[in-house]
C-alpha cells in the first residue's frame, strides 16, 4: 500500500463512512525521528483522520524507542509493526517478513517497543513460509506473550503473489491459539468477499487494502451490510470520488508530491471501468498534475458523462 495509505486517501474513505481504524503508509522507523510532520507526504494528516494507526518498519533495536518517542509527539492512537512485507528490498534491510525468520531478534524488536509504548500495539503478518501450523501457531503466541494486543493476518504465504487466491481458512488456525483479537486480510473486495472471509477465518474484524483504493466506498457497504451500522448508504459517483482524491492532494501536498500519488491511485481506481485501463495509461504517461486531470476528464467525457456534470456540479466547472 506504499503511495496509497496517506491523507488524501484516509479522507475519502471517510467521507463514505465505515472505516473503524485508519492506518498510515509503512514508515520507516530509522527516519522517522528527523521527518518533517509538516512537510512529510508520510506524516501530513487532518484532524478528521482519527482513530489513525501508524504503521512501523522496524530492522534494529535501537530504532525502536527513538521511533515510538516520535509517534507520541505525532499523537498516533495505535502503534503497528509491519512483520508481513515481502518485499525483496524490505527482507534484505531485514524488515518485514524477514523477521519472521528470525523470532530471537524479533521477540526483542516486540519486547522493546511494548515497553516504550502505553498505546494499543499491534501486528500484522503473513502467514510464512509454508503451511507449517505449529510454526505459525508457535509464533503468534509468541507476539502475544510479548505484548501485542491484536494481530492483523494476511491470508497468503510470504512467496504468493496477490492474483493467487486468499487462504482464509489458515487465518482460523490463528485464530484457535490467541486470546488476542485477530483480523482477515486479503482479497476483500465486495461485500461477499467480507462475509465468506469472515465464515471462514472466524476473525474478530477485517482489513481491507487494495480494495480501498478502487472502491473507497466498500468500507460503507461492509459495514452496513455485514454489521448493520446505520450509515447512509453511499452515493457512488467515481468521477466525484476520483476529484475530490485530487483536490485533497493539491491542498496537503508539495506539488513534487502529487503525480505520483495520482498516479498510484488511478491504477486501482480505474478498474471501476470496463476500460479504465485508458484511463490508468493516460494517466501514467502523464508529465504533470494539469496533464493528468485533462486525461482524466477526457476520458470521463467518454465514459461517464453523467458522472462528470455531477463532479462539476460539486467543484465548478473548471477545464471542460
Amino acid at each position: 500500500m506504499a503511495g496509497l495509505t496517506h491523507s488524501a486517501l484516509r479522507t475519502l474513505l471517510l467521507s463514505y463512512g465505515g472505516v473503524g481504524l485508519l492506518a498510515t503508509e509503512m514508515l520507516s522507523a530509522r527516519s522517522l525521528p528527523v521527518e518533517n510532520e509538516s512537510l512529510s507526504p508520510f506524516l501530513v494528516r487532518t484532524t478528521e483522520e482519527r482513530p489513525l494507526s501508524y504503521q512501523l518498519l522496524l530492522t534494529a533495536g535501537e530504532q525502536v524507542e527513538p521511533a515510538m518517542e516520535a509517534l507520541h509527539r505525532l499523537q498516533a492512537d495505535v502503534v503497528d509493526l509491519n512483520l508481513g512485507c515481502p518485499a525483496p528490498r524490505i527482507r534484505k534491510a531485514g524488515g518485514g517478513s524477514a523477521l519472521m525468520d528470525d523470532p530471537v531478534r524479533l521477540r526483542d524488536l516486540v519486547r522493546r517497543a511494548r515497553r516504550a509504548t502505553s498505546l494499543p500495539l499491534t501486528a500484522k503478518i503473513r502467514l510464512g513460509e509454508d503451511l507449517d501450523s505449529e510454526r505459525l501457531c508457535a509464533f503468534c503466541r509468541m507476539l502475544e506473550d510479548e505484548g501485542i494486543d491484536l494481530l492483523t493476518v494476511h491470508a497468503r504465504l510470504r512467496g504468493e503473489s496477490f492474483c493467487r487466491k486468499p487462504r482464509w481458512a489458515r487465518v482460523a488456525v490463528v485464530k484457535e491459539v490467541l486470546s488476542i483479537p485477530v483480523v482477515a486480510n486479503g482479497g476483500i473486495f465486495s461485500v461477499d468477499d467480507a462475509r465468506r472471509c469472515l465464515e471462514q477465518s472466524g476473525a474478530d474484524g477485517l482489513m481491507i487494502g487494495r480494495a480501498a483504493a478502487r472502491y473507497p466506498w466498500i468500507f460503507a457497504q461492509v459495514a452496513r451490510g455485514l454489521y448493520n451500522l446505520d450509515i447512509p448508504e453511499p452515493d457512488i459517483c467515481p468521477p466525484v470520488a476520483y476529484g475530490r482524491f485530487v483536490a485533497a492532494l493539491q491542498a496537503r501536498f508539495r506539488p513534487e508530491r502529487r503525480l505520483g500519488r495520482l498516479k498510484e491511485f488511478t491504477h486501482y481506481f480505474a478498474a471501476n471501468y470496463a476500460f479504465g485501463h485508458h484511463l490508468a495509461t493516460a494517466v501514467q504517461r502523464s508529465a504533470s498534475m494539469e496533464e493528468a486531470w485533462s486525461a482524466a476528464m477526457d476520458f470521463f467525457r467518454r465514459c461517464d458523462r453523467q458522472g462528470l456534470e455531477r463532479l462539476w456540479e460539486e467543484q465548478g466547472p473548471g477545464d471542460r
